[in-house]
């Protein structure tokens, strides 16, 4: 098990505690990362029951208990063969405690199907159902020590991967090409679920194309998230390959001027936008409105992109910084017609900003 018990332990009774004053009488956990946060270890198809009072209970594929509690904390830990029998036990569940109100996380992540919420409505049309995807991310949102250490040595592998790219990258290579090596290289180091978008045309989000290919005189992105004991860090660079527009390098500099700004002015106390409005300044002043995305951070964690997302939530945007928040600052690129322009770390906000990837 990754992480001392009492840990994974006392975030489960500090979750029952906001249950409790939600007046909800029990949470159905099937995200992926919010069962590792509570249990301890990453378990595929996660199905984790948390009472408002009393012990929580984790179902598994028949086989896989004796495994599971090795690497978890829970010993209430209940095999099942078929499907049928997993809803027949949270149905019961739920009916023995007479719950009437029950928490569900509401979110696209991993194995936390629109289906199984369809199929639980009409199982207990008399349940309501309670998004907690708030309650949870309350207490993911700010890092305890174990957690930023973890995030560290994730931020130390990324970096490894962004040295690689820059010595591998030449005319010729496939984006999938340089994603595999710096995959490889990544997973060496300890990456259990590293992720490696490389852009050389103008996409925001870049998953590789095996027929795209760097071109002489051109600027290729990559963006590497990497984790460590299921926590992430983020980075993000923009390579010049050959010679390149003066255009292009006069907005690779305001970026990392932008950059900067973020950077000095992200500190407790603040509110996102706040932040935001000064890089819009900047931009504006460049003559760069036309290629910028607003939004210029979100959280790390447990996941790459974590709330608060300024990036995709509007409202997000509005809300304060904190201590011991966990940030991939700066977000979004510049949209240039030769491609995206990105320049990209994570931070532990502090007294001071911690940078972790280099």
């Amino acid at each position: 098990m990754r992480g001392e018990p009492s840990m994974f332990e006392n975030r489960v009774r500090r979750f029952q505690e906001l249950l409790r004053k939600n007046n909800i009488g029990g949470a159905v956990i099937r995200a992926l990362s919010t069962f590792t946060y509570f249990t301890g270890t990453r378990w595929l198809r996660p199905s984790l029951l948390i009472p408002a009072e009393g012990e929580p209970t984790v179902f598994v594929v028949e086989g896989e208990a004796e495994e599971f509690k090795r690497r978890s904390w829970i010993r209430d830990v209940v095999e099942y063969q078929e499907v049928e029998s997993l809803m027949a036990s949270v149905v019961s569940w739920i009916k023995s405690n007479g719950y009437e109100r029950v928490g569900m996380e509401f979110t696209v992540e991993r194995d936390s199907y629109l289906l199984f919420y369809k199929v639980f409505k009409r199982l207990n049309p008399e349940v309501e159902l309670v998004d907690i995807l708030d309650l949870v991310f309350s207490m993911r949102m700010l890092k305890d020590y174990w957690e930023k250490d973890n995030i560290r040595k994730a931020g130390k592998i990324a970096s490894k991967g962004m040295r690689l790219a820059e010595e591998i990258i030449k005319p010729g290579m496939s984006e999938l090409e340089i994603a595999l090596e710096i995959n490889h290289l990544l997973t060496r180091e300890g990456s259990e679920e590293p992720k490696v978008y490389v852009s050389t045309t103008p996409r925001v989000h870049a998953e590789p194309f095996r027929d795209a290919y760097v071109k002489n005189d051109s600027i290729v992105t990559v963006v590497i998230g990497t984790d460590y004991n299921n926590y992430y860090a983020n980075m993000a660079r923009t390579f010049i390959v050959g010679n390149v527009k003066k255009e292009v390098k006069r907005v690779l500099e305001v970026k990392k001027l932008a950059y900067d700004i973020a950077v000095r002015e992200t500190r407790p106390g603040r509110k996102f936008f706040e932040v935001e409005k000064k890089i819009a300044e900047l931009y504006r002043h460049e003559r760069l409105d036309d290629y910028y995305i607003k939004g210029y951070t979100h959280s790390v964690g447990m996941l790459i992109e974590e709330p608060p997302i300024t990036t995709i939530v509007v409202s997000h945007r509005f809300w304060e910084i904190k201590k011991d928040m966990a940030l991939a600052i700066i977000h979004p690129p510049l949209m240039l017609p030769e491609g995206a322009i990105k320049h990209e770390d994570t931070f532990i906000v502090g007294d001071e900003m911690e940078k972790v990837t280099e």
